[in-house]
């Protein structure tokens, strides 16, 4: 046993110089590549993590200008709405007048031709009853005439 603890000596005496190269090596590799590997990459994640929040606040301020720009759009609809009903009432309006004048106009027409109508019965009605009149005396100067004698008559 004594022999193989010798033995495990000699190999630790041994593996020191390597182990003191591996710890230099560890050292020298945090110091030269990993330190500077990480820093990298968390300025990497930074730079990511800034982007996407930039990314995120650009979304945003598109969105407020979206909004905005539909706000400003259902304005202008509603304005472009409101002319056209304003316009829309105005032709009623027009239209209903024109109407009102068309119908008095036409009302005034009416009660002229029944004004002449009226005119013309009574100076038809006036000359009936001249007319009348003169076939009465007539009839009248038929019927009251003394009725002479026929030539065939026998008398």
């Amino acid at each position: 046993m004594d022999e193989i603890l010798g033995q495990l000596g000699g190999l630790l005496l041994g593996s020191v110089p390597t182990i003191i190269f591996i710890v230099l090596l560890f050292a020298i590799y945090s110091a030269v590549l990993h330190k500077p590997l990480v820093k990298v990459l968390a300025e990497r994640h930074n730079r990511t993590e800034g982007a996407i929040e930039k990314a995120h606040a650009d979304i945003a301020q598109a969105e407020a200008r979206t909004a905005d720009y539909e706000q400003r759009l259902r304005e202008a609809r509603m304005t472009v709405f409101k002319s056209q009903e304003a316009r829309r009432q105005l032709a009623l309006q027009a239209r209903a007048a024109a109407v009102a004048e068309a119908r008095a106009r036409a009302q005034g027409q009416v009660e002229k031709a029944r004004a002449a109508i009226e005119q013309d019965k009574i100076a038809a009605q006036t000359g009936l009853q001249a007319e009348s009149g003169k076939l009465a005396a007539a009839i009248i100067r038929t019927v009251l005439q003394p009725a002479t004698p026929s030539p065939a008559g026998g008398d």
